[in-house]
């Protein structure tokens, strides 16, 4: 491997940390970087995760994540902002996330490693900056993670309901008992999650292909009566942007795919496809599941559902029936969401922990499996206490403004090492255009953080400010190698 290339971690041996130093009569873990003030080494460990996931994969993973929240979650709480236009929010939402899936493609290929954003940040910008991204990138994850559990508690309930039995005292603790599962899942190896991912998502979308096509038809006027919607914008076209704004935590799967860049096996090939691949796909599902529900219901009946208006779409157009295997479809995609996030989060942890960025504990390897356990265990922990919040617009804005950040700073990352390449610099993938798809990828991204509640955007931004407090007080003595 020749040096400055930042393709490699720093670690000596699966429970080494940066540096793999040994302090007399302790583990074997790195030194501080604040006490020791040395350049951290990327580039000479022995220890890398093992690549085990494909293209089916990697698509499991970016669909996945993304396919839950859009479709199960979000259509009654979007119709009720936007009316019928919520379509028009989830298509400005694909749109951006096309714009930023490119840029990270690209970065991917010449960076195939675990991390994601922070990885090519940090490379790009300097350890101060993937610091704040990495850091953020984090709980930004939990907040998503915990986001997924609290909708797959929803899901739970309404089970139970349709049972005849009141759950809503279990909503929190399903969810609670959900995030420790998927946790101890992915501490069995990443395989043992990947393989989940798979056959959760393809049994999905045969549910999900098969309800959108029929309601197509129904709201059409093909099969059954045509439906007449209200107004396409009802309340006119500021709230399509804070609904896209709102419903973008949907679109954070193709960045889960870059989180575990490290475990993909021909990154050069199957990085962009997954990426790009899954962002096509789930928008398209996206745009034609709030198409038919906004036909078949009105915005203020679709609010009144909440975050399981879905069902009531699926019994309208297909009785009970239609209703338990909406149920089911709700519980997979929630349940795929929440694995594939603790999966990645772990890895954003795992990764920022090998650069002395967080204590070197963190980026041990369990000998048995093979996946970073500290760095599991640091995901599911705070995530667990954030599904105690519940609130489902909060949660999902919070991630959103997060990944925002580390999106249009994803697009920059792209620019600057396009302008200064260093000699590692190699993709296998080059974004066409020059530089208009990651100037717009920036703009677009930096843009929508404006249409939030101001309530995630205080918090964003305190987690942000937490962040470079964590950088003075611990890394602000580290260096990077490979860094422009």
């Amino acid at each position: 491997m020749t040096d400055g290339d930042p393709s490699a971690g720093a670690d000596a041996s699966p429970d080494a940390g940066v540096g793999g130093a040994n302090r007399a009569g302790e583990s074997p873990v790195a030194e501080s970087p604040v006490e020791t003030g040395a350049e951290v080494d990327v580039h000479d460990d022995d220890v890398e995760l093992e690549r085990t996931i494909g293209l089916k994969g990697g698509l499991a993973i970016g669909i996945g994540t993304m396919i839950g929240a859009g479709i199960f979650v979000f259509p009654g709480l979007a119709a009720e902002q936007a009316g019928p236009a919520a379509a028009l929010s989830f298509a400005i939402g694909a749109v951006v996330a096309l714009l930023v899936a490119l840029p990270a493609s690209e970065l991917a290929t010449a960076m195939p490693r675990s991390g994601g954003g922070y990885y090519f940040i940090s490379r790009a910008m300097g350890t101060a900056a993937g610091a704040v991204v990495g850091l953020s990138l984090w709980l930004g994850l939990v907040f998503a993670t915990a986001f997924y559990l609290v909708g797959f508690g929803e899901y739970f309930v309404a089970v139970l309901a349709e049972m005849g039995i009141d759950g809503s005292g279990v909503l929190v603790p399903v969810a609670v008992i959900a995030g420790i599962l998927f946790t101890i899942l992915n501490a069995t190896g990443t395989e043992n999650a990947a393989k989940l991912q798979n056959y959760v998502v393809a049994l999905l979308l045969g549910i999900l292909v098969t309800f959108i096509l029929y309601g197509s038809l129904d709201a059409l006027g093909v099969l059954g009566e045509q439906s007449v919607p209200e107004a396409f914008a009802p309340e006119g076209y500021f709230p399509v942007l804070t609904t896209a704004a709102l419903v973008f935590t949907s679109y954070l799967g193709f960045a889960q795919v870059a989180t575990v860049a490290g475990e993909i096996k021909n990154p050069e090939r199957n990085l962009p496809l997954a990426m790009v691949g899954s962002v096509i796909v789930v928008g398209i599902l996206y745009v034609s599941a709030i198409f038919i529900a906004t036909s078949a219901f009105g915005r203020v009946r679709l609010g009144e559902f909440g975050e399981t208006a879905m069902v009531e779409v699926a019994r309208h157009f297909f009785g009970l029936p239609g209703a338990v295997v909406i149920l089911l479809g709700g519980l997979l995609a929630t349940v795929s969401s929440a694995n594939a996030s603790v999966l990645s989060t772990s890895r954003a942890i795992y990764a920022t922990s090998r650069d002395a960025i967080l204590p070197a504990f963190a980026s041990r390897v369990n000998l048995k499996y093979g996946t970073p356990h500290v760095a599991l265990a640091m995901a599911g922990g705070p995530t667990v206490v954030l599904v105690l919040v519940g609130r489902v617009d909060m949660l999902a804005e919070v991630a959103s403004f997060l990944h925002l950040i580390m999106y249009g700073l994803i697009c920059v990352a792209l620019l600057m090492l396009r302008r200064n390449p260093p000699e590692w610099y190699d993709p296998d993938f080059v974004v066409p255009g020059g530089p208009v798809i990651p100037v717009l990828g920036a703009i677009s991204s930096f843009a929508l953080i404006g249409f939030m509640q101001r309530e995630s955007q205080v918090i964003g931004v305190a987690i942000m400010l937490g962040a470079i407090g964590w950088y003075y007080y611990y890394a602000r003595d580290v260096t990077l190698k490979g860094e422009l």
